[in-house]
């Protein structure tokens, strides 16, 4: 199954991925976190970014089914955690006024000034896993917060609280090994989101 993938999700292969995806997250291997040799439980689920709104529809039917075969998953929007905190913060209304005034470098420090990955995200992430049972965490938005967040620092850092279950990262681009550049997360297919090679790719993983 996994090497119908090319280990990216396209429109060539995007109906195969209900299934592969169904099959291997409800799995007891992936729930009991087997086969990761003491790594970390990190999985990506790179994707085209012309795909965005099938995918979404996608993790949508894939939780629904997961939660059928009663494995539970919890799903962290990053741009919907990202508004959270700027309307607990209120700083929501104040950017919005601002935003047409501001140069994108502007907005960017002024949202990254209010939103550390570190000392503000993650807490606001691990907040949300103890508030639920799951069994995995899901993570969707990381296009729509590019650049305020970026997906390598927010896994480097959640990795130390989020290791007892599994995570999938649904990634618009592509999760790239190489001997010359390493293994490197490529937004949208042409920006280097730096390097990160302690995930698995999930279209990889055998059922």
């Amino acid at each position: 199954m996994a090497g119908k993938f090319n280990s990216v999700l396209t429109k060539l292969n995007f109906n195969e991925a209900y299934t592969h995806l169904t099959d291997v997250l409800s799995s007891q291997a992936f729930t009991n976190m087997e086969g990761l040799n003491g790594d970390i439980p990190f999985h990506i689920c790179p994707f085209e970014p012309s795909l965005q709104s099938q995918v979404n529809l996608l993790v949508k039917q894939v939780s629904n089914y997961l939660t059928d075969a009663q494995v539970k998953t919890l799903e962290v929007n990053l741009y919907d955690i990202v508004v959270e905190i700027l309307k607990e913060e209120g700083d929501w209304e104040w950017l919005l006024e601002n935003e047409s005034t501001m140069t994108k470098q502007e907005l960017k420090e002024e949202i990254q000034g209010i939103i550390d990955t570190k000392t503000v995200l993650i807490p606001a992430i691990v907040k949300k896993m103890s508030e639920i049972d799951f069994d995995i965490l899901i993570i969707t938005g990381v296009g729509e917060v590019y650049p305020y967040i970026r997906s390598s620092n927010l896994l480097e850092n959640l990795q130390i609280k989020a290791k007892d279950k599994p995570t999938l990262m649904f990634y618009p681009g592509q999760y790239k090994h190489s001997v010359e550049k390493g293994t490197s997360l490529i937004l949208f297919g042409t920006l280097e989101d730096d390097k990160y090679y302690r995930a698995f790719n999930i279209l990889d993983r055998a059922i």
